[in-house]
C-alpha cells in the first residue's frame, strides 16, 4: 500500500467502499420500517378513533344481535271475567343461512366449514311433520340470495317445539313469541291481529297499543362457531306486558244471538242480517252480532265483507220502526192523543205526483190504531203537519245523522240532509222511515231513549282497562248523551203505542212469556239505483223493543238484509227478538229475580202465543214446508214436492195460533174448502203488517 492510498483511508474514516454501501442499504432499511409502522400506526388511530363507529357497528353485525323479546299482548274479557280473547306463547324458529351451509366442524386435527343445510332441514321434517325438500330449500334460496336471516316456522306450540329447542344447530336459534287465541265471539267487535301481533281490525286494532305493551330487547354476542350468548356487557329491556280490556258484552246473550242472528238469515235465505243487545239505563252494549261472519282462529276465513260490523257501519231505510220520532213529536208539539181520530183516506193518498200506500184501507182510525197497523198514511200527513225544521230538530235529537261516539271502527253517521236540500217528498216520506238512512245501533239508541224515560245515554263497550296485576288503568262508565223527550212522553209512547203494537199489532210474533214488551216492526224497501224495489231480494225487514214495558231494563234490535223466503218484520225479524229476549231471560237467574218472573224455562222458550203466516207462495212445496215449519205452524199439500205453491190458504201476515194447519196449491191443483184458522187470541186478521210505500 502505497502512502496516497493510506492518506485516502485515514481521511474517510478507515472505511472502505463496502462498508459505505451497508450503511446506505441499512438506512433505507430503517426507513421503510418507520413507514410501516407508522402506517400501521394511522391506520389503528383511522379504526379506533377516526372511523370507530363505524367499524364498531360492523364487529357488532358479526359477532353482537339484537332481539327483540316480544310484549305478551293483554287479554280481553266480557263483564264476567269470560276470556274472549288471549296471547298463548309459541316458538319461532329463524336461521343464518350462511353459518348453517358453513358449519366449523373439528376434523383430524383442524377446523373446516360443513354445510349443514340438509341435518337442519331434516330435523325440522322429522319434529314438525313437514318436507324435507320444503326446509331445504327455504334454506338454500336465502343462502344463495346472501340473506343471513330466514323464517324456518312460526309460531309453534310449545310442546311440538321442544325437541328442536333442545337440538343443538349451529346458525339456528328461537324466540319465544305470542299467538292470539279467540273464544270466537263477537268477531265483527273484537276483531284480529295479524302475524306479528298487531291489530289489524276491530277493537284489537282501535286498542292496539294498549294491548300491544312495550317490547323487550336482548343483545346477544356470537362466537366464531355460531354459538349465542348474552352480552354481559350489554343493557337488557325487559319487555311490558299490554293492558287487558274489559268489555261490556255478555258472552252468554252474545252466544245466544249470533245462533239467533245465523238462524234467521239461514232459513229465510237473507244476504245478511244483524242485531244488538243494550242496557237501557246505561247504555252498556251487551251484544252485537252480524252474519256473514269468520272463524277468529281460522284466518284463511277472514275477509273484509265478514268482518265489516254491520251494526254501526250499514245505513239503511229505517221504515216503520222511525215512527216512533214522529209519535214523540206529534205528542209533545201537536198535543195529539192516542184516541184522537185521523183519516185513513180509504188507504191510498196522493202527494206531489206520488202513491203512498196501506195495507189495509182505512177511512177513520185512531191514532193509536195507525200506530198498532202502521199506517204510512197518516205518519206522513202528522210529519207535514209537524213541519220540517220542527221534524229536522226531533230526528236529530234522537241521534240520527251523526255517530253515536260508540268507539268502534267504520261507523256511519247515515245520511240526514239538511232542510234546505230537502225535496217536496222528503218530509213525508221521512214520517215512516223513507229519505233516510240509519244504522242499527241508531235505531236502537232510539228505542233506548224511550225506554229510559227520554234520556239518551252513550251507548259504550269498553267498561275497564287492566294492568297486568288486575289494577285499574282507565275506566268507562254510563253517560248522558242528552234529553230527547220528555219522561211523560216516553211513557205515554210505551204505554199507548209500542206495547198494544206487540199485544195487538205488528209485532205480536215478539212477545216474550211473563214480560210485558214493547216493540215496533219495520219493513223497508231497499234504494237502488234512485228507485225503491218490489223484488223479493229488495227488502230489510226490522224489530226494535224493549221490556218490561213498565220499568224497562233490556233493548234489542235485528235487521234482516234481503230475505227471501218472506220478507215481512213480522215473519221474518219480531219472532227472532222473542227468542233472542227469552233466551236470554231464561239462562239468567239475576235477570229472572229483576223481573220478578217465577215461569218455569221451559214456559219461557215454548215460544210466542201467536205466530205470523210467512208468505210462500212461489216456493216449492219443499221449501214452504221447512218456512211454515220453522214458524211453528203445520202444511197440507198434495202433489209433487218439488212443485211450485201457486196459493195459500191462509193470509200472508195473519196471526195464528202455533201449529195451525196452512193448506197450499201448486199449480193445477184445484183449491178445495178448508176450515178456517186458529186465530190467536185477540189478533185481528189481515191487520198486522206493515204499510207500503210506491
Amino acid at each position: 500500500m502505497n502512502r496516497e492510498e493510506e492518506q485516502r483511508r485515514v481521511n474517510d474514516g478507515g472505511q472502505g467502499p463496502s462498508t459505505k454501501v451497508l450503511s446506505v442499504r441499512l438506512g433505507v432499511v430503517a426507513l421503510g420500517y418507520a413507514l410501516f409502522f407508522a402506517a400501521i400506526v394511522l391506520r389503528l388511530l383511522n379504526i379506533q378513533v377516526i372511523d370507530q363507529e363505524k367499524y364498531k357497528a360492523k364487529a357488532s353485525r358479526q359477532y353482537q344481535r339484537d332481539m327483540v323479546e316480544q310484549a305478551k299482548r293483554g287479554v280481553i274479557y266480557d263483564r264476567h271475567g269470560k276470556l274472549l280473547a288471549q296471547s298463548v306463547q309459541t316458538i319461532s324458529f329463524y336461521a343464518d343461512p350462511q353459518l348453517v351451509a358453513a358449519t366449523p366442524v373439528r376434523s383430524g386435527g383442524r377446523t373446516v366449514d360443513v354445510d349443514k343445510t340438509g341435518e337442519v332441514a331434516r330435523h325440522f321434517a322429522s319434529a314438525l311433520g313437514g318436507s324435507q325438500r320444503h326446509y331445504f330449500r327455504l334454506l338454500d334460496r336465502a343462502r344463495k340470495a346472501g340473506r343471513r336471516f330466514v323464517w324456518i316456522e312460526r309460531s309453534v306450540p310449545v310442546a311440538e317445539a321442544r325437541g328442536l329447542m333442545e337440538t343443538r344447530m349451529t346458525g339456528v336459534w328461537f324466540r319465544k313469541e305470542q299467538y292470539r287465541y279467540y273464544l270466537n265471539l263477537a268477531p265483527q267487535v273484537i276483531g284480529l291481529v295479524n302475524t306479528d301481533n298487531e291489530g289489524i281490525s276491530g277493537l284489537e286494532l282501535v286498542y292496539d297499543d294498549d294491548l300491544r305493551g312495550h317490547d323487550g330487547m336482548k343483545i346477544f354476542q356470537r362466537s366464531a362457531t355460531g354459538t349465542k350468548f348474552l352480552a354481559a356487557d350489554a343493557e337488557q329491556v325487559e319487555a311490558q306486558a299490554g293492558l287487558s280490556l274489559e268489555l261490556t258484552l255478555d258472552a252468554d246473550v252474545q252466544s245466544i244471538v249470533e245462533a239467533e242472528v245465523r238462524q234467521v238469515v239461514e232459513t229465510f235465505d237473507a244476504r245478511a242480517a244483524t242485531a244488538i243487545v243494550i242496557d237501557v239505563n246505561t247504555g252498556e252494549v251487551l251484544a252485537m252480532s252480524s252474519y256473514p261472519t269468520f272463524d277468529m282462529n281460522n284466518r284463511s276465513t277472514f275477509k273484509p265483507e265478514f268482518a265489516r260490523n254491520r251494526a254501526i257501519s250499514d245505513a239503511f231505510d229505517p221504515g216503520s220502526t222511525f215512527k216512533i220520532v214522529m209519535a214523540s213529536a206529534a205528542t209533545e208539539v201537536l198535543n195529539v192523543a192516542a184516541e184522537d181520530s185521523v183519516d185513513g183516506h180509504g188507504g191510498s193518498l196522493q202527494l206531489f205526483g206520488r202513491t203512498i200506500r196501506d195495507h189495509e184501507k182505512f177511512d177513520r182510525m185512531t191514532f193509536r190504531e195507525a200506530m198498532i197497523h202502521s199506517s204510512n198514511i197518516v205518519a206522513a200527513e202528522t210529519a207535514m203537519e209537524l213541519g220540517a225544521e220542527t221534524f229536522y230538530d226531533y230526528v236529530r235529537k234522537f241521534g240520527f245523522g251523526q255517530e253515536s261516539g260508540i268507539g268502534l271502527p267504520g261507523e256511519s253517521p247515515g245520511i240526514l240532509q239538511p232542510v234546505e236540500k230537502w225535496y217536496k217528498t222528503t218530509l213525508p216520506w221521512m214520517g215512516y222511515g223513507y229519505s233516510i238512512t240509519a244504522t242499527p245501533l241508531q235505531v236502537l239508541q232510539a228505542y233506548a231513549a224511550i225506554a229510559n224515560d227520554g234520556v239518551m245515554m252513550k251507548p259504550y263497550i269498553i267498561r275497564r282497562l287492566l294492568d297486568d296485576e288486575g289494577n285499574v288503568v282507565r275506566e268507562f262508565g254510563p253517560e248522558k248523551s242528552r234529553t230527547v223527550v220528555s219522561a211523560a212522553t216516553a211513557r205515554y209512547i210505551r204505554r199507548e203505542y209500542l206495547r198494544p203494537i206487540i199485544e195487538e199489532g205488528t209485532g205480536k210474533a215478539a212477545a216474550i212469556a211473563g214480560v210485558p214488551a214493547a216493540g215496533k216492526t219495520g219493513t223497508a224497501q231497499k234504494l237502488l239505483n234512485g228507485n225503491y224495489n218490489r223484488g223479493r231480494r229488495s227488502y230489510i225487514a226490522s224489530f226494535a223493543g224493549f221490556f218490561p214495558v213498565e220499568n224497562p231494563k233490556i233493548a234489542a234490535i235485528i235487521v234482516v238484509d234481503e230475505p227471501d223466503a218472506a220478507y215481512y218484520a213480522s215473519t221474518v225479524a219480531a219472532p227472532s227478538f222473542s227468542k233472542i229476549c227469552s233466551r236470554m231471560i231464561a239462562g239468567s237467574e239475576a235477570l229472572k229475580k229483576e223481573l220478578g218472573l217465577t215461569l218455569p224455562e221451559e214456559e219461557m222458550l215454548q215460544g210466542p202465543a201467536a205466530v205470523t203466516v210467512p208468505l210462500v207462495v212461489g216456493l216449492s212445496m219443499r221449501e214452504a214446508k221447512r218456512l211454515l215449519e220453522w214458524s211453528g205452524l203445520e202444511i197440507r199439500y198434495q202433489g209433487d214436492p218439488q212443485s211450485v205453491v201457486v196459493d195459500q190458504g191462509v193470509d200472508v201476515g195473519e196471526m195464528v195460533a202455533p201449529g195451525t194447519v196452512v193448506r197450499v196449491w201448486s199449480e193445477g191443483q184445484e183449491p178445495v174448502e178448508a176450515p178456517d184458522p186458529v186465530p190467536a187470541p185477540g189478533a185481528v186478521a189481515g191487520l198486522d203488517r206493515d204499510g207500503e210505500v210506491l
